[in-house]
């Protein structure tokens, strides 16, 4: 795997199919994420999306911009050659360049090794992905038989299902580059409490889905609506309130409106965003230390 993300190094991003390594292209996270699984170019546009995503959200704010740059992502820009990115990677982690060559380059490369290997774990213990849509260019009617009403009533609440994760998920990502980019408290509130509404919203459409659809599933509608994305930690009764208070379609008017009062509830959600986050080990840091 190592070896796999090593090559990924000499021309850097996008990746290319001449350029990625069969171990990496066969890994479930980018498997699961290519529009056509047997297609080798596919995969590869996935690798490629999968590690544009997995560098952007690189967890050790010191080295982060140099793991970016050495793979050709800002401050590096598209078609530099390996020397000149490591020469802006080294410069952005503030080591000489053949400190950095020598003994951070090594174990930047292994931390994104090992962050595809997570991203690849994460989809194998998922039970649920996503549906792929297929274009399609004529009408599909529903024929007028009980087993064909019981298969397109499971397609829709799947999609709808899938539609309030995917909202959720939204804005929750809205959250967090708001966070990044120090936007104005209140805006970043704002978001919050839209990321909420879409939570619940997609909380009450998993509890609706494995209800009527998989009672006995292997996935219980937290873990469902937890692939939307991180939020901040709730009791099992502020979940439930939040849920209540969306059911039903409810517009994010009514979502306020019916949390109107609940000032603990809001602060938990709302407050969590602003705590910092708990700093990673990084073994990268403290191996190197200061700039050399």
């Amino acid at each position: 795997m190592v070896a796999g993300v090593q090559g990924l190094l000499k021309r850097g991003l996008p990746v290319t199919p001449a350029g990625a390594d069969a171990a990496l292209l066969d890994l479930r996270g980018v498997v699961a994420r290519a529009v056509d699984p047997a297609d080798e170019a596919s995969r590869t546009a996935a690798l490629d999306g999968t590690l544009r995503g997995l560098l952007a959200r690189f967890d050790d704010a010191r080295y982060a911009p140099a793991a970016r740059a050495l793979f050709g992502l800002p401050p590096a820009e598209p078609g530099q050659n390996l020397t000149v990115r490591r020469e802006l990677a080294a410069k952005a982690a503030g080591h000489e360049v053949h400190h950095f060559r020598k003994r951070v380059e090594p174990k930047l490369i292994e931390k994104v090794a090992w962050e595809l290997l997570a991203d690849a774990d994460r989809f194998t213990r998922s039970a649920l992905i996503a549906p792929r849509l297929a274009p399609v260019t004529t009408r599909q009617p529903v024929s007028a038989d009980p087993f064909a009403w019981e298969v397109a009533e499971h397609e829709e609440q799947l999609s709808r299902l899938w539609s309030a994760l995917y909202a959720a998920r939204a804005e929750l990502l809205a959250v967090e580059r708001l966070i990044s980019l120090e936007a104005d408290r209140m805006d970043i509130i704002q978001t919050a409490v839209t990321a909420a509404w879409r939570w619940a919203a997609a909380r009450a459409e998993a509890i609706s889905y494995t209800t009527a659809f998989a009672p006995d599933g292997d996935a219980s509608p937290d873990e469902l609506v937890a692939l939307a994305g991180w939020t901040p930690a709730l009791t099992a009764p502020q979940a439930s309130r939040l849920t209540e208070a969306a059911a039903g379609g409810a517009s994010r008017e009514q979502f306020v409106a019916a949390l109107h009062g609940e000032t603990g509830l809001g602060n938990t959600w709302t407050e969590g965003f602003f705590a910092r986050p708990a700093a990673p080990d990084s073994s990268i840091e403290q191996e190197n230390g200061s700039a050399s």
